[in-house]
């Protein structure tokens, strides 16, 4: 059945779509891998494919395959522009769809569950497969071995993926491999757009994180009391256990990044943006609900709450992504595929932390509506999310490196992860004693700047503050500017007090003397940031290197004197 679109009547195509549907029809091969950066147009480019295959009598079917939901009435609402028709609602009992449909959506799980279904119609007329977010059928041996069932006979496979790559050893079906000169076997593409193409093309929009960091205290399982910096070098353990300490919803650290990101969303709105609209991503459903209850108590904002498993999560999405309500909070559910362009403002309140999982929900945020629209997204200051945010613009392949004789089974960071997921904890079950933000730094394009301010602070409202309608460059200046009134605000006020001080000061204690070391010493990690670019935990973890001794929070006098003077001479 021909689309019932004429061809004058479709969707124009970016110039990434044009080059990659050239590629396409000029090597009519079976397997095709589009890789393009979230907000991208993977959706429009494929439905080109699809509008262009029936039309021409390559194929007589469409079957689409997405990891949620909510994405098959998303699909089947953009092909129907087309003129495609797809039945989102499609069951495994059915073994047939309407005839007046051109094909169907499906998930993965669908797939999984009865392949041989799928296998009996991809036989039955030609067809072509779609699969979105391929790495998918890589989630499960149950998912990928029914793919492949499913399809392995399909006339035409596209797969299409807008994020990082799985980093297990799981191969993904109808992707090509090619082994690379350390014997590892990675992914080829043979349509590439990331991230950094699309923010040069203005199809994307850029992204500011702010990250804060703050103090963590809380009793372990054994009842032993701990109270660290959250985002300095730690132990994995620890870094996990501080991270949750902050994120916990009875603690003061995630209602007052709740409430800075409130703030920047109402500057948002007021600056130019009306409609601008605000997520917070949670690690499961009890704090979901939770956060916005925080939200309602610190804002008096209601927040629609989108849980997964909930029947009609679809509908609240959709209903959010045309209103001009404020808040969404939400699990993984709106971490991929779901498309709400007026998200400008989230807080990543997770403890999620693979490239994937991150790529995928900062994605949310990048939509490009006009020009010089900025997202800012809200995230604790540790080391393996600064780390993410700073390396936001690589591309990245899938990678299955060669196992080794001493491997373990299982990586143990992810099952670490898992376990942080399921609410468990290394080390066992721990109270949270109490928790506090600062904003430690803005991440910008890859850099770092700001000294660290109190939440609540003038200096705070003036980077919650920044203008939302500004081109990158001047993004850049603003920040720089924000920077410097900061180094120099700080230099006159250390002046200040020098002139100031009385001829007999009160000798300070060592507790004193230890904490305006640590802050002289935190300011002198950001000033380098910023001339280097380089994270703070890593410019701290260098000094430790360089000097020995524990981190900060736990270094004596003596040792925070040295790193001083040792960053001095850098």
């Amino acid at each position: 059945m021909i689309p019932a679109a004429p061809p004058e009547s479709l969707p124009s195509l970016r110039v990434w779509q044009r080059k990659a549907m050239v590629a396409y029809h000029r090597d009519q091969t079976r397997d095709f891998l589009a890789v393009a950066t979230p907000g991208a147009g993977k959706t429009t480019f494929a439905l080109r494919i699809a509008y262009d295959l029936l039309a021409d009598g390559t194929v007589d079917t469409v079957t689409v395959v997405a990891p949620t939901e909510h994405l098959k009435t998303q699909w089947s609402d953009a092909a129907a522009r087309f003129g495609i028709q797809l039945d989102p609602a499609f069951r495994n009992a059915d073994v047939h769809s309407a005839a007046d449909y051109h094909g169907v959506v499906l998930t993965y799980a669908q797939i999984g569950a009865d392949p041989a279904v799928h296998r009996r119609r991809t036989l039955a007329r030609r067809t072509l497969v779609i699969l979105d977010e391929i790495h998918h059928a890589g989630d499960a041996r149950t998912w990928g071995d029914g793919v492949m069932t499913a399809f392995d006979e399909a006339e035409r496979r596209l797969a299409l993926t807008g994020t990082p790559f799985r980093s297990d050893a799981n191969p993904i079906p109808f992707v090509e491999y090619e082994e690379d000169a350390e014997g590892a076997k990675r992914s080829r593409a043979d349509a590439l757009y990331g991230y950094r193409d699309a923010l040069a093309d203005g199809v994307v929009r850029p992204v500011m994180f702010m990250a804060y960091s703050g103090q963590a205290k809380w009793r372990s399982s054994a009842g032993d009391e701990l109270n660290v910096r959250l985002g300095q070098p730690l132990t994995k353990d620890l870094t996990a256990q501080a991270w949750r300490t902050a994120l916990d919803p009875e603690g003061e650290w995630i209602k007052q990044v709740i409430g800075a990101a409130d703030r920047r969303l109402s500057n948002l709105r007021a600056a130019g943006i009306p409609d601008a609209g605000g997520l917070i991503i949670a690690s499961d459903q009890n704090t979901a609900r939770a956060y916005a209850g925080i939200l309602k108590r610190v804002t008096g904002k209601s927040a629609v709450i989108v849980l997964s498993d909930d029947a009609g999560s679809s509908d609240r999405i959709a209903k959010f992504a045309a209103s001009e309500d404020e808040w969404m909070v939400a699990v993984r559910m709106v971490s991929e595929g779901v498309d709400i362009p007026r998200l400008a403002v989230g807080v990543y309140a997770t403890n999620a932390q693979t490239p994937l999982y991150f790529a995928q929900a900062i994605g949310r945020f990048v939509r490009s509506r006009r020009p010089g629209e900025t997202a800012s997204v809200f995230l604790p200051s540790v080391i393996p999310l600064l780390a993410l945010a700073e390396n936001l613009e690589a591309d990245r392949d899938h990678v299955i490196k060669p196992k080794a004789e001493d491997d373990d089974p299982e990586d143990l960071l992810e099952q670490a992860q898992r376990q942080l997921n399921e609410g468990t904890e290394l080390g066992g079950q721990r109270e949270t004693l109490e928790s506090s933000a600062e904003l430690d730094q803005v991440i910008f394009d890859g850099g770092s700047f700001g000294l660290p301010v109190q939440s609540g602070s003038a200096e705070e409202q003036e980077y919650l503050g920044l203008p939302g309608l500004l081109t990158p460059d001047q993004v850049h200046l603003l920040l720089q500017k924000r920077q410097r009134e900061q180094m120099a605000k700080q230099k006159q006020s250390t002046a200040t007090a020098t002139a100031a001080k009385p001829a007999a000061e009160p000798t300070m204690t060592n507790a004193q003397r230890r904490l305006k070391l640590r802050k002289q010493l935190n300011a002198l990690v950001a000033a380098r940031s910023f001339a280097t670019s380089e994270p703070h935990g890593k410019i701290h973890a260098k000094l430790r290197s360089s000097c020995g001794g524990p981190p900060s929070a736990q270094a004596t006098i003596e040792q925070l004197e040295e790193r001083i003077a040792t960053i001095r001479s850098w």
